[in-house]
């Protein structure tokens, strides 16, 4: 009987490791379809909200997580009941924007230090091809004194859940499978389509399937460093950049990317997972590190964009009081993590200008940890003389300018400054609100 089996028959377990945004949803999923699951995480205060109800990433909800049969611990030796682990932490970079390996080789030692003899581990965690085989798999052997594709097996599935989308979701998104060799990869398939709706699409080795999650999100951080530089020359060219995108999508083959922040957890990140390696080959990217420059560059184009501004309407910018709408990575998600908000902030300090934060997604203690941020409540904000909207939260998209407005400290409306980041009003709107305004 395959391991797959077992596991329909609850005769084995499943096991996540690492509960954030991507791990959670994985393992509430897999609950859902009857599979007993064991969910690790180191972090202690996280793994008491679960087990208290309460979804810190609100990706499936409080309801989902208090009614979920998922065996929440922080307990490393749980993991030695369940034959299938999946790998779900973090893989960030370093300041030098090389990889940083810690938590996946700290997942990987936990793993391996708790791995029975015919188990399974499936690694989802962004990598660099040639991760899993080179780094991964000698932890795993080290630590259980197994060996790979004979005592137990490996693959590697990378993640394409996007935090915040409602829409897209783990089980309408094909799902990438590989494994170690053809017995793994038929079991690692025929797991993940318990949950995968859609349907699966197996690859034939580990490394393509690192490949394509690098791959994918470096296509994407190109194309819109390619709008981002589009955006700075229509600056000076006095031309809004997305009047320009909507013109060109109304052509069949427009791709539809608009400029930005791009920040985040994948699409700010994976491309230099993917330089890095190429680097050690021995080849220096020409387009992939060029786009990262660009589009790295963007909260300070902003932020000097709201310095010249508000200096042609006459105010001092080191006296002004400037408002900041938004702070996580993206819309509709409490994700902080590699925000590029940040860089509007640090930009505005040399200017000595300590900004107003509101973002009602946004957790006070990671704000803070992180970003040395003090949240406040949009109802508290009164007197601005600037009010920069840098993410597009529903309850920023539902203010009118006149809502607006109301944030600005009393004066003539040629005198105050809005900076939309995200493009969320019309030209013509602006216009008429007699505001002083800019758009990305």
């Amino acid at each position: 009987m395959s391991l797959y089996e077992k596991i329909i028959k609850k005769e084995e377990k499943l096991s996540l490791v690492g509960l954030g945004y991507v791990g959670m949803p994985i393992a509430v999923a897999f609950a859902n379809k009857g599979v007993e699951v064991i969910g690790f995480d180191l972090n202690k205060a996280k793994i008491e909200l679960y087990k208290n109800g309460i979804d810190p990433t609100k990706e499936v909800g409080d309801e989902a997580i208090k009614n979920t049969t998922v065996f929440f611990t922080s307990d490393e030796k749980d993991l030695q009941k369940a034959k299938f682990h999946i790998v779900a932490v973090p893989t960030p970079v370093n300041t030098d924007h090389t990889p940083d390996l810690t938590p996946v080789i700290g997942a990987s030692e936990i793993v391996g230090r708790n791995l029975t003899k015919d188990s399974y581990v499936v690694f989802e965690s962004t990598v660099y091809p040639g991760c899993t085989e080179d780094v991964c798999i000698p932890i795993l052997e080290r630590e259980s004194g197994l060996k790979c594709g004979v005592d137990f097996k490996v693959g590697y599935s990378p993640e394409r859940i996007n935090p915040g989308d409602k829409i897209h979701r783990l089980e309408n998104i094909t799902k990438i499978v590989s494994g170690c060799d053809d017995e793994a990869l038929d079991v690692i398939k025929k797991v993940y389509d318990i949950v995968i709706e859609v349907g699966t699409y197996p690859v034939s080795n580990l490394r393509t399937a690192e490949a394509v999650k690098v791959v994918e999100n470096s296509q994407r951080d190109i194309n819109i460093a390619f709008m981002n530089e589009l955006a700075m020359v229509f600056d000076r060219m006095d031309i809004d950049t997305n009047e320009v995108v909507d013109g060109m999508n109304t052509k069949w083959n427009a791709l539809g990317f608009r400029p930005g922040l791009v920040g985040g957890h994948c699409i700010g990140v994976d491309p230099y997972y993917f330089t890095y390696q190429a680097e050690k080959l021995g080849y220096h990217s020409q387009i992939i590190l060029n786009g990262r420059i660009v589009n790295d560059s963007m909260g300070k184009f902003v932020a000097d964009a709201a310095i010249k501004n508000m200096i042609s309407v006459g105010q001092a910018p080191k006296k002004s009081k400037v408002v900041i709408l938004g702070l996580t990575f993206k819309e509709n998600c409490p994700d902080t993590r590699n925000s590029k908000v940040d860089d509007i902030l640090k930009r505005l300090a040399e200017y000595d200008i300590k900004p107003i934060v509101v973002d009602p997604w946004a957790s006070e203690r990671d704000a803070m940890h992180e970003y040395g941020v003090t949240l406040t409540k949009l109802e508290d904000v009164k007197d601005a003389d600037c009010v920069i909207v840098a993410v597009a939260h529903n309850e920023f998209r539902s203010m009118s300018l006149n809502d607006i407005k109301k944030l600005f400290k009393t004066c003539d409306d040629s005198e105050k400054v809005l900076i939309d980041v995200k493009g969320l009003y019309k030209v013509s709107e602006l216009k008429n609100s007699g505001m002083k305004y800019w758009r990305l």
